[in-house]
């Protein structure tokens, strides 16, 4: 935990897709201090055509490497936050050469309750975690 799940324009390589998702596990081993194995992750893949990524009039330059990451965590320190965005941006650029232009992430926030890692069991909950 927590559980990243990206959503890009298909047409990466498998090899490609997995120094991704390699680069933002160390983004998130760094920022975030979860354990090395504490790894959830999931790659949607959309045709172009099916995602529109606009930059709010921040006059940010999309292209078609642009990645969406949705972080569903447990609460997190807004510098805690702030950390994994610079971070997770260093890793992609320097991993895969996406430019941080192309990279925006939302954190969706939620309680020990909220999670269950298998077994029907909330583990959180039953101190097994």
């Amino acid at each position: 935990m927590p559980f990243l799940k990206f959503d890009i324009v298909e047409g990466r390589t498998d090899k490609q897709i997995k120094t991704m998702l390699d680069a933002a596990h160390r983004a998130v081993l760094i920022s975030l201090g979860v354990p090395e194995h504490d790894r959830y992750q999931l790659v949607n893949e959309h045709k172009a055509s099916r995602m529109v990524v606009e930059d709010t009039d921040l006059g940010i330059t999309r292209t078609k490497n642009v990645v969406l990451v949705s972080v569903t965590s447990r609460p997190r320190s807004q510098e805690a936050k702030q950390f994994f965005y610079k971070e997770l941006c260093r890793e992609l650029k320097a991993s895969c050469g996406i430019a941080p232009s192309d990279v925006m992430v939302s954190f969706v926030i939620n309680s020990d309750v909220d999670w269950s890692f298998g077994n029907g069991v909330a583990q959180f909950m039953t101190g097994e975690l």
